[in-house]
C-alpha cells in the first residue's frame, strides 16, 4: 500500500485495550510517518493518542449521536470525508463491522483483527486447558496493519517519556529524593482486584519504607476508599477526581514505578515509558494481554492449574475457597517492588 494513504483505525474500548492501540499507533507512525491516522475511539480516550504524529482523532458518541444503526451511518458519513483508502477494525464488536460494512460497499479495503477466540477457550476451559502463551494482543493488533501492506515491527521497548508535571499536581512532588509508586488498586471486573485490607497492607508497608504513593483510579466508591488511605498512611496521596487523563499520564509520567491490576493502570503506564508490578488473579498474562513493553517476570501470580479461567476477568476464581489473587501475600508484593526500586 502507498505510505500517502490514510486509514480509519477503529477500537471503542475498553479503556485498558484502547491505551494498548495507542502503544501500536505510536509505533505505527513512527515506522510509517507519511500515513495519516484517522482513531476513532469514546472521547475520552483522547488523551492517549494526543503526542502521535499524523494521527486525526474522531470521537465515537455511542450513548447520543451515534446510538443505534442510524447513529452509525451518521457516524460512516462524517468518515467517509476523510476518504481513507483502508479501515483497520482492532475492534470486531457489531459496531465496528457495521462501520465496516457501509465502508465496504464503497469498496474500501477492510481488515479486522483475530481475536483467537477458539486458542483463549482452550486456554481458560477447565478440562484439557492447552497452557501455553498465546500471541499478544499487541501483535494482533499490528498483524492487521500488515495485512493491509504495512511495515510495522514491535521493538517492545518502554519509552520513558517524562512530562511536564501540572500545576495542580506540583505540590506532591516537591520532594527530588524520595521513589514514587503509582497505585491502581481497582479494575473494572472485581474479580482482578487484590483484596482492599491486603492493598492496604501493601500501602501501609510501602509507607512505612517511606516511599511516595499516588493513588489511581475513578468513581465515587473508588475515590473514597483511596481518601480513606491517604488520610491514614504518611505519603500516600489521593488522585481520584482531582485530575483528568491527560494530567494522569503525565503524572504517570513522573513515577518511579506502577503497581496495578491486570487493568488499565498498566497499560496507561507503559504508554509513559513506566514499569509496572502486576498482580494477576482469574486472568493470566498468557491470554495476552500483559501491557505493551511490560516484563512476565513483573507479574505476582500464582501457579494453580485452573488458572488461568478466564480472559477478561469477568468470571469469579475455580481456585478453591480463597480467590487465587488473595492467595497472593501482601509481603510478595512489597519484596517485588523493593527488588524493582533498590536493585
Amino acid at each position: 500500500m502507498a505510505a500517502t494513504q490514510k486509514i480509519i483505525v477503529l477500537r471503542f474500548s475498553a479503556m485498558g485495550d484502547v491505551a494498548m492501540a495507542a502503544s501500536v499507533l505510536h509505533e505505527f507512525s513512527a515506522q510509517n510517518p507519511n500515513t495519516e491516522i484517522i482513531m476513532v475511539s469514546r472521547a475520552a480516550f483522547k488523551p492517549f493518542f494526543d503526542r502521535i504524529p499524523n494521527l486525526i482523532f474522531h470521537p465515537i458518541e455511542p450513548k447520543t449521536v451515534h446510538k443505534g444503526i442510524d447513529g452509525l451511518y451518521k457516524l460512516y458519513q462524517e468518515l467517509r470525508s476523510y476518504k481513507p483508502s483502508a479501515i483497520a477494525d482492532l475492534h470486531d464488536n457489531l459496531r465496528s463491522r457495521a462501520i465496516s460494512t457501509f465502508f465496504r460497499l464503497t469498496g474500501t479495503e477492510i481488515r479486522r483483527i483475530d481475536k483467537g477466540r477458539a486458542e483463549k477457550k482452550r486456554l481458560t476451559r477447565n478440562n484439557n486447558k492447552v497452557f501455553k502463551p498465546l500471541r499478544k494482543t499487541i501483535e494482533r493488533y499490528a498483524d492487521v496493519f500488515r495485512e493491509l501492506g504495512f511495515s510495522i515491527k514491535l521493538s517492545y521497548k518502554l519509552d520513558k517519556s517524562q512530562q511536564e508535571i501540572p500545576v495542580n499536581a506540583q505540590n506532591l512532588f516537591i520532594n527530588k529524593t524520595t521513589k514514587k509508586i503509582g497505585i491502581s488498586p481497582f479494575a473494572q471486573h472485581v474479580y482482578k482486584v487484590y483484596a482492599l485490607e491486603k492493598m492496604e497492607a501493601v500501602i501501609a508497608s510501602l509507607s512505612g519504607l517511606g516511599y511516595e504513593l499516588f493513588i489511581f483510579g475513578g468513581g465515587k466508591t473508588e475515590q473514597a476508599t483511596a481518601e480513606n488511605w491517604a488520610k491514614r498512611y504518611k505519603n500516600a496521596y489521593n488522585l481520584i477526581g482531582n485530575f483528568n487523563l491527560t494530567e494522569e499520564l503525565a503524572i504517570i509520567s513522573n513515577l518511579d514505578l506502577m503497581l496495578s491490576m491486570d487493568s488499565s493502570g498498566m497499560h496507561m503506564a507503559s504508554l509513559v515509558g513506566v514499569s509496572v508490578v502486576s498482580i494477576w488473579g482469574p486472568t493470566h498474562p498468557y491470554a495476552g494481554f500483559l501491557g505493551y513493553g511490560q516484563l512476565e517476570s513483573d507479574c505476582i501470580q500464582i501457579d494453580h492449574p485452573n488458572r488461568p479461567n478466564s480472559i477478561y476477568g469477568n468470571k469469579p476464581c475455580l481456585c478453591g475457597v480463597e480467590n487465587c489473587i488473595d492467595l497472593i501475600r501482601p509481603e510478595t508484593i512489597v519484596d517485588k517492588i523493593k527488588e524493582k526500586l533498590n536493585g
